[in-house]
C-alpha cells in the first residue's frame, strides 16, 4: 500500500492553522507570537534539512557514519538540557552526554537485536529512528529530574546536611531528592502510557498506519517504543545523577558552591 502524499501546497495549506493560536495569543496579550512565529520557521527549516540529510544517510547505510550522527544527537541534546536547566556545561556534558549515549546504544541495539532479530541493527532505516525517538524522551526525562533534584537540594540544603549529620550516608541523605525527581520526571510519562489507545492515539501508531501497515503491526511497535523509551528515561536519568553527582559534592559530602 502506497502512503498518501503531502503536497507542498497542501502543506502550506495545514501550516495556516497555527494562525488559530496566533489571534488567541494576541487577542488576549500573551506574549508567545514571535516565540511561536520562530519556533514553527525553525520546525519547518531543521525537519527539511534532516529529511534531506536522512534521505543520503539511508542511501549511504554506513554503520560508522549512522554512530556518528547519533553523537551529534547527543551534543545537541546535551546543550539543549544545559539551556534548560541552567546547569553549568562544564558540570553537566559528561554526565548527561555519557547517559544518553550509553543508555541510547544499550536499550537500543537490545530492541535491534533481540526484539526485532534484525541481522543488520546498525541498518539506517530502523537504527537512525530508534535512537531518535530514545533521545528526545530520554532529554525530556532528563531535565524534569535534574531541575527537581538540584531545586530540592538548593531548597533544602538544611535537611541534607541534616541527615548526613544524623549519620546518613550520602545516598540516604540524597535519597528524598533523587526520590523527588524521579516522581515529578515520570509522572507525565505514566499518565500518558495509562490512556494511550483511549484517549489518545500515539503518533508512532498513526505514522505507520498512514504510512501503509497494518494496525496490528503499528500496535506491537507501538508498544514496544513506549517500553523501551520508558526503560531508557529511567536509565539515563541514573547515570546522568550519578555521574553529575560525583561533580556536585565533594568528598566528604558537601555541596559545592
Amino acid at each position: 500500500m502506497n502512503n498518501q502524499d503531502i503536497t507542498y501546497l497542501s502543506m502550506a495549506v495545514g501550516l495556516l492553522l497555527l494562525a488559530l493560536p496566533v489571534f488567541f495569543f494576541y487577542r488576549f496579550g500573551v506574549r508567545h507570537i514571535s516565540s511561536t512565529l520562530v519556533a514553527a520557521t525553525r520546525m519547518v527549516v531543521q525537519l527539511f534539512l534532516i529529511g534531506l540529510y536522512l534521505k543520503y544517510l539511508f542511501l549511504w547505510n554506513d554503520p560508522f557514519i549512522n554512530i556518528l550522527w547519533v553523537m551529534v544527537m547527543v551534543m545537541v541534546a546535551t546543550f539543549t538540557a544545559s539551556k534548560r536547566t541552567h546547569i553549568p556545561l562544564r558540570t553537566l556534558f559528561i554526565p548527561m552526554s555519557t547517559g544518553l549515549l550509553t543508555t541510547a546504544l544499550l536499550v537500543g541495539l537490545y530492541f535491534l537485536f533481540f526484539v526485532l532479530r534484525l541481522s543488520h541493527p546498525f541498518d539506517a532505516r530502523y537504527f537512525i529512528p530508534i535512537m531518535g525517538i530514545l533521545m528526545g524522551n530520554m532529554l525530556g526525562v532528563n531535565v524534569m529530574g535534574l531541575n527537581t533534584y538540584y531545586d530540592g537540594l538548593k531548597r533544602e540544603q538544611p535537611l541534607y546536611y541534616y541527615l548526613l549529620g544524623n549519620g546518613a550516608t550520602h545516598l540516604e541523605a540524597v535519597t528524598p531528592f533523587l526520590r523527588q525527581a524521579m516522581e515529578k520526571a515520570f509522572a507525565p510519562c505514566i499518565a500518558n502510557m495509562a490512556v494511550m489507545g483511549i484517549v489518545s492515539l500515539p503518533g508512532t501508531m498513526i505514522g505507520q498506519i498512514l504510512g501503509g501497515a497494518s494496525p496490528d503491526v503499528a500496535i506491537k511497535y507501538q508498544m514496544m517504543i513506549v517500553v523501551i523509551t520508558f526503560a531508557a528515561s529511567m536509565l539515563s536519568l541514573m547515570i546522568t545523577l550519578y555521574l553529575a553527582d560525583r561533580r556536585t559534592f565533594d568528598e566528604y559530602g558537601r555541596i559545592k558552591c
